[in-house]
């Protein structure tokens, strides 16, 4: 199976995250800016799909880094300095979900907008918009294991790592999701066929 391209980066030049993490731990802000640089665009890439808002994505990188920089000596390096960044970036992002109580939000208008478009079927065709609204409409167990998975190319093992489940529990997540998303999207099929 083949890495999505969102998922692939640039190959990293200078020291690795290894060398980084203990060079940020005894003090060095260079060996730090090199970690947040690197690692800034895809945390940001993750909190804004958890999210759905620019602004509030660009604050949760900074409360991401923050964290994570303030961690560092707990970690012990068993997993990718990378999962383990992203594993905070989630934390994080979904609990200023649930603080400000958003996800609800999200969800009401969603469920609103779908009635909208199961009436205007014919004026809706765009089959990015369904998708985008069909993911938003998961549960959030559902929802995370998809994004992780499908749009950011993660394994399910470090998926597991990320969210704090079992490998087993993410691979039955995302056919439990991928089964919701062909059935919210299935009267689109049936419309595209018939066009």
């Amino acid at each position: 199976m083949t890495t999505p391209a969102i998922a692939r980066q640039a190959p990293e030049t200078g020291p690795d995250d290894p060398t980084l993490v203990t060079q940020t731990k005894a003090g060095d802000r260079i060996a730090a800016r090199t970690l947040y640089d690197r690692h800034s665009k895809r945390v940001h890439r993750l909190v804004f799909r958890i999210c759905g808002d620019e602004e509030l994505a660009c604050d949760l990188v900074q409360d991401v880094f923050v964290r994570a920089f303030g961690q560092l000596a707990a970690f012990r390096g068993e997993a990718a300095f990378t999962t383990w960044l992203h594993r905070i970036a989630v934390t994080t992002a979904l609990n200023q979900m649930r603080k400000v109580k958003r996800i609800r939000e999200r969800e009401e208008v969603l469920e609103d907008a779908d009635a909208h478009a199961a009436q205007r079927r014919e004026a809706d065709p765009d089959l990015r918009t369904r998708l985008h609204a069909a993911i938003d409409a998961l549960p959030e167990g559902l929802r995370m294991t998809v994004l992780l998975h499908d749009l950011e190319g993660y394994t399910h093992a470090e998926i597991g790592t990320m969210l704090g489940v079992a490998e087993g529990t993410s691979k039955a997540r995302l056919f439990e999701a991928r089964g919701k998303l062909r059935e919210s999207l299935r009267d689109f099929a049936d419309y595209s066929e018939e066009g």
